[in-house]
């Protein structure tokens, strides 16, 4: 049965014209398709090597702006590190300057009342002075019964005020 096929037989006229129109095939394709399909390839493959080179570059300057950016963050953490230190160095500082002005003003006050008291603790005594000197005048116009003119009444007055203790005020006072 395959013999009978036609398919198989060598026929040499055939065999020539089927070269002739494979070569004039050939030639046609070469000269008007395989040049613009090569060159549609070659660009093709331009366009992907520069694509893939784009993307190099610009996987390489992220890197370097991730570069940049951890290097301004890194500066901008010593900066804010440095104000702050700075900022709790004025802050102490302030806090130092108002305790030594809170100091400074409680010693002034202390002064000002340490004085006022001894003002007062002076005029105080003056005051009991003058009060056993008028104690002791009448006193001594009832024990006497007469009134004492002004030297002999200074006199008196002196001798009995010399005669107290006002020490133990004094001491008081200055405490």
């Amino acid at each position: 049965m395959l013999a009978d096929s036609g398919l198989i037989e060598v026929v040499p006229g055939l065999m020539i014209w089927t070269l002739i129109a494979f070569a004039i095939t050939f030639f046609v394709l070469r000269k008007y398709a395989f040049g613009p399909i090569q060159k549609t390839i070659d660009d093709r493959r331009d366009r992907i090597r520069q694509a893939v080179e784009e993307a190099d570059a610009a996987r390489d300057e992220a890197r370097e702006l991730l570069e940049q950016n951890r290097a301004i963050l890194a500066q901008a953490r010593s900066e804010s590190a440095g104000i702050l230190a700075e900022a709790r160095k004025v802050g102490d500082s302030h806090i130092d300057r108002a305790k030594q002005e809170a100091e400074t003003e409680r010693q002034r006050r202390m002064e000002e009342t340490r004085r006022q008291i001894e003002a007062e603790t002076a005029r105080a005594i003056g005051q009991i002075r003058s009060e056993v000197a008028d104690l002791t005048v009448e006193a001594t116009e009832r024990v006497v019964g007469k009134v004492l003119d002004s030297s002999d009444q200074r006199r008196l007055v002196e001798e009995a005020v010399e005669g107290l203790d006002f020490s133990a005020l004094e001491r008081g006072a200055a405490n």
